[in-house]
């Protein structure tokens, strides 16, 4: 089996002392690394520190060497494709949100910056922190099964009000939420 720690903490952009600090009880920087590279045993109990630190289920941080994993190949920098600096590995999005499920609003027709066939990629959040999500795109739950969809840009009392990708589109009020789902991620066939 090989060890994932390095390339879920990277993608996620933490530094050892982040993790370090997240794990609970509080370790070291040098005891993540030792970790990571090898130069100590990753035990069942480290397994689970570390999982619940990098918000990930522990059987993520290993992957079996007989799976030929997706390899991060080039690094677009300002002055163009680069090699990486490391080799790492690519981790998929769904596989490092462990602590809630994703929610997908998948995109039928183009509206605004988003194309027919684009999926929007969500994390839910309750209501009382809407003030979080401002000025994010957000679907909200609306009566009668239907949804809103757009930019949040008002969250006093007891509603949400959206403004929807779409040009020349009204602003949408939806009165007490259930929850709010942030869009978090784009995917884009080319």
């Amino acid at each position: 089996m090989i060890n994932r720690i390095r390339d879920i903490r990277q993608q996620k952009g933490l530094t050892l002392v982040d993790v370090a600090a997240a794990c609970r009880p509080a370790t070291t920087a040098q005891t993540i690394g030792r970790l990571e590279t090898g130069m100590r045993t990753l035990s069942l109990g480290w397994m689970n520190r570390i999982a619940a630190a990098l918000e990930v289920d522990p059987e993520l941080l290993l992957r079996s060497e007989t799976r030929e994993p997706a390899m991060i190949v080039a690094v677009l920098t300002d002055a163009g494709a680069e090699a990486p600096h490391a080799r790492r590995e690519a981790v998929l999005p769904s596989e490092l949100a462990a602590d809630a499920p994703w929610l997908v609003l998948d995109v039928e027709a183009s509206s605004g910056e988003y194309r027919a066939g684009d999926q929007v990629w969500m994390r839910q959040y309750p209501p009382a922190q809407a003030a979080r999500l401002l000025n994010r795109d957000v679907l909200v739950p609306r009566p009668a099964g239907r949804f809103a969809f757009g930019r949040l840009i008002d969250c006093g009392g007891e509603g949400v009000v959206l403004s929807p990708p779409a040009a020349a589109r009204a602003q949408v009020a939806v009165e007490h939420p259930q929850w709010l789902a942030v869009a978090e991620m784009l995917v884009r066939k080319l």
